[in-house]
């Protein structure tokens, strides 16, 4: 299947989990600040998230061109927003983080806008 709205889905779960296998990776060298950024950045590179993160953000990008190439951004751009959804879900599942309701609400709020946007 390579129809546009299926491209942008695989960009937005490849992008979602390069944000979780790079939020993993931080979550391993620790917080980063500026007077910080040199050895932090040198223990991240360090770490196998960060090229997970990596690899997963180079498949997003590839297959977020191949949709953009076949329809207009307009159109595309807004269905980004699928990945609060998928983001909240990851965060809690796979991170453990507590996602409270008034989160879950606000993201399915964003994603009624989205499913409106798309139907255009």
């Amino acid at each position: 299947m390579s129809t546009p709205l299926f491209m942008v889905l695989i960009a937005v779960v490849f992008s979602v989990a390069g944000e979780i296998f790079f939020k993993e990776g931080m979550n391993r060298v620790g917080v980063l600040t500026f007077s910080t950024l040199g050895p932090t950045a040198a223990r991240m590179i360090r770490t196998w998230p960060f090229y997970a993160g990596c690899a997963c953000f180079l498949v997003s990008v590839s297959f977020w061109f191949a949709a953009i190439s076949r329809v207009d951004l307009s159109w595309a751009y807004p269905l980004l927003a699928t990945g609060y959804i998928l983001m909240l879900l990851f965060s809690a599942i796979i991170l453990g983080e507590h996602v409270s309701p008034l989160r879950w609400l606000g993201a399915v709020v964003i994603v009624i806008g989205v499913a409106l946007v798309s139907r255009t």
